[in-house]
């Protein structure tokens, strides 16, 4: 069907897919995901704001997961929560119960599914520190329950541990999650949630079209701070630009292609390495296919900085 990811993701660059599946449920997901043949590239995409998808497309199948499987709901002392919910709507729904901990899921753009598989926060909190169970779907549209203790979880990382996968586990994408949170002053969590977005607005070019944070932080360093200090604040590639209000993001200008925007993560990555001595790793994911000559020749942005 060859549906267009610039749609998709919150670059608003990027090839297509050849298909495009968007669930009803999740007995629906299971029977489309039965349905297809078994060397079917499959990729789940929520708000698609940690992903690129190169100018030749990605040659599988997609998955649109927002505003689909976005239940939310109090079971007992844990909050049940599908994965095309939006990470910020999980924050509100906990405070608005009177439960903390919850608030810096309001700084995270994007939905559950990507802050599961990423392993996603801000503000000095980790997705995974809320998580007591999660709910995961194979190819087969089997579902299965897992607590923490299966996965080795790190800084933006998630992964089976290997007796898991020795089981027959891999394969497997997070549907939805348990969360427990504590107990507390619901009202003070909703405005420590209006100070946290006010920060984000404050200190991220939320007027352009961008994914957030394009490199990890280094162990006991800031991917920003390494970047401002080699000067590459306003560097442009094409229509890709590395913001002027922050330096760990990357802003399509307006017409940026796929193309630009990886150049231009490639070419702050060598700049670092070769003036900090510090090899800096994507946070955001890229896929699909590159195409030949792209990017050469382009008019290259103006910067005001």
């Amino acid at each position: 069907m060859n549906e267009p990811m610039a749609k998709h993701v919150s670059w608003r660059a990027g090839g297509v897919a050849r298909q495009a599946y968007v669930p009803v449920d999740l007995a629906d997901l299971a029977a489309f995901l039965k349905s297809l043949p078994v060397d079917e590239q499959v990729m789940f995409v929520g708000l698609g704001s940690n992903l690129l998808v190169r100018d030749g497309g990605f040659k599988g199948t997609v998955i649109l997961m927002h505003a689909v499987l976005n239940t939310v709901r109090l079971e007992g002392e844990r909050v049940y929560a599908e994965a095309g919910v939006a990470s910020p709507k999980l924050a509100r729904f906990a405070a608005k119960h009177d439960l903390v901990g919850a608030e810096f899921l309001a700084g995270i753009p994007g939905t559950i599914g990507g802050a599961l598989a990423m392993n996603a926060g801000c503000y000095g909190a980790e997705t995974w520190e809320t998580v007591d169970e999660v709910l995961t779907m194979n190819r087969r549209g089997e579902l299965q329950q897992r607590k923490p203790e299966a996965y080795e979880i790190a800084y933006r990382h998630i992964a089976l541990r290997p007796e898991q996968e020795a089981a027959g586990a891999q394969g497997e994408w997070f549907v939805a999650a348990w969360f427990k949170f504590q107990s507390g002053d619901g009202k003070a969590a909703q405005q420590r949630i209006k100070e946290l977005l006010q920060k984000r607005i404050a200190s991220q070019p939320l007027q352009q079209p961008n994914a957030g944070s394009v490199f990890r932080n280094p162990p006991q360093d800031h991917a920003a701070r390494l970047i401002e200090a080699c000067g590459l604040k306003g560097k442009c590639q094409g229509n890709a630009q590395v913001s002027e209000k922050h330096a760990n993001f990357i802003v399509n200008l307006g017409a940026a292609t796929a193309a630009d925007i990886e150049g231009l993560i490639s070419a702050v990555q060598e700049t670092v390495r070769r003036e900090q001595g510090v090899l800096l790793v994507p946070e955001v994911r890229i896929v699909g296919d590159s195409v030949s000559g792209s990017g050469a020749n382009r008019e290259p942005c103006h910067s005001n900085g």
